[in-house]
């Protein structure tokens, strides 16, 4: 076992145990927020906390371009503002009208059928029947730096060019468009200001309101029990897909460790229209399988303030201590003694 596996399990107030070597934490240092290292998010007292392994983690999914296709990865680091590999980030990338408000699948379905890939310093955009485009990951400093909105609330974003707006606005069709980057020195938005049950420390950058987005397999299959036609789990969108555990098992994780990874419960995913568009059409239809979750997964009558009329699918978590995880590694539950 490597020293920060070790300190891992001291910390947890845990004897060491062998683990494989592909479970080592990625060495990040303690760097600013923006730059997705992690400061401690409150100064914790050491506890005896024992290890309840509650799944796996079955896929691990990052969607550099907010609204566009998914980029499923074998691994990835876990930092502040959430999943890296490499050049991709979460949710780094946005496209924005004139007046610099995000457009999502919410407005425009067919975003979803824009599939972002990344190769050295360069990010791909492809879509059927469209001639790929290639962006470079840095955009050049003399583009303009947008000040746009995601709910509400103001963020920067640098302009990736008149080839990338060009490209947008010409496979949706509808009106003109910008994609815009968002950059380390940047100021991230702060979740409290979206929900107070999170604390005024947790950022993120074009998300709607979390970084982490965890769901099980065995919720997705429970829902499509339900449904005429299934909805697969890019429907929802998660960051980290879970299997071997029980229906909405999730809903009751308070905080996991996977692998040197640490991760806190803040509260439920509600859900909108977006979880109508097929990811494979691009077609929105308003109706399923939002209108089947609200017949079974609408929040206790005590939590309407914060959830409202919107059905509930899939937990939101925040980073508690930072490190890499991977397809394959066991999902533990830590429970206080």
């Amino acid at each position: 076992m490597g020293a920060a596996g070790s300190s891992v399990l001291a910390r947890l107030g845990l004897p060491g145990r062998p683990r494989p070597g592909w479970l080592a934490v990625a060495p990040l240092g303690l760097a600013a927020v923006a730059l997705g290292a992690v400061v401690w998010r409150r100064a914790r007292p050491r506890r005896r906390r024992r290890l309840q392994q509650v799944g796996t983690v079955a896929q691990l999914c990052i969607y550099p371009i907010k609204s566009c296709s998914g980029v499923s990865v074998s691994a990835a680091e876990c930092t502040a503002l959430g999943l890296r590999s490499g050049h991709l980030r979460d949710r780094f990338w946005m496209v924005i009208n004139k007046v610099g408000n995000m457009v999502t699948a919410r407005q425009e379905p067919r975003l979803v059928l824009i599939s972002p890939t990344c190769e050295g310093d360069t990010l791909t955009l492809s879509a059927a029947y469209t001639k790929d485009l290639r962006l470079p990951i840095q955009t050049p400093i003399t583009n303009a730096v947008h000040k746009c909105r995601v709910h509400g609330l103001e963020i920067e974003g640098r302009d990736c060019g008149e080839a990338a707006a060009q490209w947008i606005t010409s496979f949706l069709k509808t009106q003109p468009y910008r994609l815009v980057h968002f950059e380390p020195h940047m100021r991230p938005r702060n979740s409290y200001q979206i929900e107070d049950v999170f604390l005024p420390t947790d950022q993120i950058v074009y998300a709607d309101a979390c970084p982490f987005l965890i769901l099980s397999e065995a919720s997705l299959a429970d829902l499509n029990s339900r449904l005429e036609k299934k909805v697969k789990a890019t429907n929802f969108r998660p960051n980290i897909l879970i299997s071997g555990c029980g229906v909405y098992a999730e809903d009751s994780w308070d905080e996991l460790l996977i692998g040197d990874v640490e991760l806190k419960r803040v509260m439920a995913c509600s859900r909108c229209i977006l979880t109508t568009v097929d990811p494979d059409t691009g077609i929105m239809s308003r109706k399923e399988p939002l209108e089947t979750l609200k017949s079974y997964r609408l929040c206790d009558p005590s939590e309407q303030k914060l959830y409202g009329k919107s059905p509930l699918f899939g937990q939101y978590f925040v980073l508690e201590n930072p490190g890499t995880i991977q397809v394959g590694d066991p999902v533990y539950l830590l429970i206080q003694e």
